[in-house]
């Protein structure tokens, strides 16, 4: 018998190119260590144009962003 899983990639190169847009687009984001409002709308954009969330989209915000904004690393700039 063969499960088959709903978030299972149709196209794994898409998901890797995809997932490759999106973490250089969060590197080049808060590569001056601050992280704007109109960064994160892109940011969101870019997670978003599949339709779906995946687990390793989120574990890219959550490695890249939420990490270094909790040591200091990168600070929110919502002005």
């Amino acid at each position: 018998m063969e499960t088959e899983y709903s978030n299972k990639p149709a196209h794994p190169l898409d998901d890797a190119k995809h997932l490759e847009k999106l973490r250089s687009t969060i590197e080049r984001a808060i590569a001056d260590g601050k992280l704007t409002a109109q960064e994160m709308q892109t940011i969101k954009a870019i997670i978003w144009s599949n339709g779906k969330v995946s687990a390793e989209e989120l574990d890219l915000v959550r490695e890249l962003i939420h990490e270094k904004v909790a040591s200091g690393e990168v600070v929110y700039d919502w002005t």
